[in-house]
């Protein structure tokens, strides 16, 4: 057994650092992007200050269309797009574009989520008080929806890792990849029983580390 760990560490290290790239990028890029989308559905719904119910409604359905789509399906139809964007359809980078587009509405929807959460009688006592909506977003939503961003970061880098060995079968690389061409294609279980028990670690570690800061920011 350890003569087969020996033997399988190159690959099995470049594949973890190939799925950190992966999940590391799709986990920024959904941050980024993910909480302005999120925060915009939340604003612009009825009642709040930004209403608006044609941005709200247009913003929903782009939602709801990409988080509709198996992310294997995704994948390949955003092939041509990964392709234009950096010249080629493998490797971690490559994989990280489709993990990104499936991440950004799957992160929204859990920030929007977590300010509906908040008391609308803290943000109906700002307006009154003549609050601009940035001063509102900045200094009342974003200080009581923290702990729950971080909360729904944790979540989305664990589906992101999922999503990543799916992304490793067709080029991607990364863990998902090293399991399909030694354990499956070879039948060897060992690297099977391996990538299952490190992805199982990496889950373990990312959910402790989430928790962790979620309440070490919810207590300060």
């Amino acid at each position: 057994m350890i003569d087969q760990l020996i033997t399988l560490w190159p690959e099995l290290s470049k594949s973890f650092i190939d799925t950190l790239i992966m999940v590391g990028i799709g986990l920024v890029v959904s941050f980024v992007v993910g909480l302005p989308l999120g925060l915009l559905l939340f604003v612009t719904d009825r009642d709040l200050f930004l209403e608006n119910k044609w941005v709200k409604s247009i913003t929903g359905v782009i939602v709801n269309l990409v988080r509709s789509v198996p992310f294997i399906i995704l994948l390949v139809f955003l092939f041509p797009f990964t392709d234009l964007l950096l010249g080629t359809t493998t490797g971690p980078v490559a994989a990280s574009v489709s993990l990104s587009v499936a991440a950004i509405p799957f992160y929204a929807r859990i920030v929007e989520s977590s300010a509906r959460d908040i008391d609308r009688g803290v943000i109906e006592a700002a307006i009154s008080c003549g609050a601009s909506p940035w001063l509102i977003i900045k200094d009342i939503i974003f200080p009581e929806i923290k702990s729950g961003l971080i909360s729904g970061l944790t979540i989305t880098a664990i589906s992101l890792v999922g999503y990543s060995a799916m992304a490793g079968t067709i080029g991607g690389g990364g863990i998902g990849d090293l399991a399909i061409r030694y354990g499956y294609y070879r039948y060897d279980n060992f690297v099977m029983f391996t990538t299952v028990i490190l992805l199982i670690v990496m889950v373990q570690v990312i959910q402790y580390v989430g928790d962790f800061t979620a309440k070490s920011v919810k207590k300060s």
